[in-house]
């Protein structure tokens, strides 16, 4: 793994980070820092301003081919794009399931028919994503999944409830794996379907989280209708797809959140040295072990990048997110011991969290979301250790 950057790549860096200075202004300017996981709620209408001068200067979608869009970017072009915006401070995107994980799955998987009516409404975020995986009783064991879908006619008819639906409230599309094979189980007979929110059939709830905020939602599916084109590779052939999308899901934008996890730990730092907990000596090695960490989290994100471009793929997605889920949970737990008796008041009423406190209340969904850590550490034991498979019901 050569993690040299080269001239070029040297050139694209001044040249985004000089367009985020030139465009990080006026209005734009007080998004910076606003947005992101728990945070969601925060100037979306904005931000959603703010991702078309994205799309409009040419910086969305910069990894697909060119034909479909994008720009055909190398994967360091791509890690330096996340890294600078995450240093400028530029505002959480609005358009990450669609952009990182739903174009690239249509790309690969998808029929050209498919490709043309939905990428160009990805790429210039005219059009939003919400993905329909977990459910109730199938949350990391996807395999679980019983929300159905039966045909009729020229369309499929969905009936089901999914969960932790991000976003499902902005959303104008819903990739869903449903079942379509009445008499499957498990893996078989499951279809990955595209279907639209706005209908009658459609219902979105909210999810109230510890932060307070509702970026999470239930989405009931009644009777919901969406064409017979709309199955992403053959039905029945779901499972396969969606562990496709999955991959796209620790993508080069998780280079980005790396930079975001380092400021939120310099301010943790910032706060020790401003009210002297810096000066104990437990507290400064942890400190210095969560700095340790990072660097581990980010060489093992770029090893593991690498590795996807090389069609080498292994166990490593997994792995990484083993490494910074738990410590991303654990951090959020230095900021609180870090804060001491500070950390129990909040500013305001009714519920004004701060950066750490939120920090700390949502990261304790990390281990969780995103493919539980139990379901990792089965995946390694399985698929790449061997060992036997842990009993299911």
């Amino acid at each position: 793994m050569d993690l040299t950057y080269s001239a070029e790549d040297e050139a694209f860096r001044t040249e985004v980070r000089q367009w985020l200075a030139d465009n990080l202004v006026g209005d734009f300017a007080a998004l910076k820092g606003r947005g992101g996981s728990g945070r969601e709620h925060e100037c979306y209408e904005e931000r959603v301003a703010w991702n078309r001068r994205l799309a409009e200067a040419g910086w969305t979608c910069l990894g697909w081919p060119v034909e479909y869009g994008g720009r055909g970017l190398s994967l360091f072009q791509q890690v330096i794009f996340h890294e600078e915006y995450a240093r400028a401070g530029a505002p959480a995107r609005v358009n990450h399931l669609g952009e990182e994980l739903l174009g690239p799955t249509l790309i690969e998987l998808g029929t050209e028919q498919q490709r043309q009516r939905f990428l160009p409404g990805i790429a210039d975020v005219t059009e939003l994503w919400c993905q329909g995986y977990s459910e109730p009783g199938a949350g990391s064991d996807l395999a679980g999944v019983r929300t159905r879908a039966r045909r009729e006619g020229d369309e499929w008819v969905l009936d089901g409830q999914k969960v932790w639906t991000s976003l499902a409230q902005h959303a104008d599309w819903c990739f869903v794996l449903a079942r379509t094979d009445p008499g499957s189980t498990r893996h078989a007979g499951l279809s990955y379907l595209l279907v639209p929110m706005d209908q009658p059939g459609v219902r979105v709830r909210p999810i109230e989280q510890l932060t307070g905020t509702s970026e999470f939602n239930e989405v009931f599916f009644d009777g919901a209708r969406t064409g017979a084109e709309m199955v992403v590779g053959e039905p029945g052939d779901g499972w396969r797809v969606a562990m496709a999308t999955l991959g796209y899901e620790r993508g080069v934008s998780t280079i980005g959140q790396q930079v975001g996890f380092a400021k939120e730990l310099d301010g943790i730092v910032a706060t020790a040295r401003a009210n002297g907990t810096y000066d104990d000596p437990v507290v400064r090695a942890r400190l210095a072990r969560a700095r340790l960490g990072l660097d581990v989290i980010r060489t093992h994100a770029l090893r593991t990048l690498s590795s996807v471009a090389a069609g080498t793929q292994g166990p490593e997605v997994s792995v990484s997110k083993l490494l910074w889920a738990r410590w991303h949970r654990d951090l959020g737990e230095l900021a609180m011991a870090v804060r001491g008796a500070d950390a129990l008041t909040v500013a305001g009423a009714p519920y004004a969290l701060d950066d750490q406190q939120s920090l700390y209340l949502f990261s304790r969904a990390d281990t969780i979301y995103g493919g539980s850590d139990e379901i990792q550490r089965n995946i390694i034991a399985e698929r790449v250790l061997g060992l036997p498979k842990e009993p299911r019901p």
